[in-house]
């Protein structure tokens, strides 16, 4: 969550692209059902270095372009309890999916995709850290960009996640529903400046051996600055964002940098 902002409904003309992703994230805060912080001594710090690769084809369908993608993450986690603590270090889940793009106009882009996120991450049920969740999920998205290299820049990215259950834990997540989004304007052709962030909510109740457990559903909302930078057929994106409103999830703070280029 909160990985997008600028330029995320917008496919490229055809051809192979990459993005590559960096993110540092922090908390120090344990939320409970109520938005309380929970009176433990609760750190988490993850580190993660993401590569996407983009095929955008020549293929129309419904007027469309067809895409596919591929994101790998490398995951560096350090979590500690009270007096636990534990790190791990690895490869993380890996997305596969294909999406159709639609270019309106020159400024209006949309596209839809389905993505399959696959449990390759490292997982132990004993362990505090773990690069993967070890579950197998689906994920629906809907995603919009206005571009205007004078002016008004906004994108939003939907998502629906339904997850599978933990096969060694028997425990299910419950289903999810977030947005990221971006605001801003062109103070340059080249510059974008603004805010981004997200806005999670888990809208079904988590499960463990089949059984709903009640005040178990997530929430969090999350906003701070937002940068883009647009070179000759390439973008990098920065942005920091400070989570809020958090309810049974850690409460924190992440900086992201995305930089998207043509093979």
């Amino acid at each position: 969550m909160g990985t997008e902002s600028w330029v995320v409904g917008a496919l490229p003309p055809p051809g192979l692209y990459s993005q590559t992703y960096f993110t540092h994230y922090r908390a120090d805060e344990l939320k409970d059902n109520n938005g309380d912080t929970l009176p433990i001594d609760f750190k988490v710090t993850a580190n993660a270095f993401v590569e996407r690769i983009i095929w955008v084809t020549e293929k129309e369908i419904l007027g469309g372009n067809l895409a596919f993608h591929t994101i790998v993450p490398l995951v560096d986690v350090d979590v500690s309890v009270n007096d636990m603590s534990d790190s791990k270090r690895g490869l993380g889940d890996i997305f596969i999916g294909a999406a159709l793009g639609f270019h309106h106009s020159d400024k209006l882009h949309t596209l839809t995709a389905l993505d399959v996120i696959a449990p390759t991450g490292g997982y132990d049920a004993d362990d505090l850290a773990n690069p993967g969740r070890n579950y197998w999920a689906l994920e629906a998205v809907y995603a919009a960009t206005y571009i205007d290299p004078e002016g008004f820049n906004g994108d939003i990215k939907l998502i629906y996640d339904y997850n599978f259950e933990n096969d060694d834990t028997d425990y299910r997540s419950g289903q999810e529903f977030h947005f990221d989004y971006a605001l801003g304007w062109a103070v340059t052709p080249k510059l974008v400046a603004g805010v981004g962030g997200y806005y999670y909510r888990q809208v079904t109740d988590d499960e463990l051996n089949g059984h709903s457990l009640d005040r178990t559903r997530g929430q969090a909302f999350a906003i701070g600055p937002a940068l883009k930078y647009s070179g000759d057929g390439w973008f990098l994106n920065a942005k920091w964002q400070q989570e809020s409103q958090v309810k049974n999830r850690a409460e924190g703070d992440a900086f992201w940098l995305k930089l998207t280029l043509p093979f």
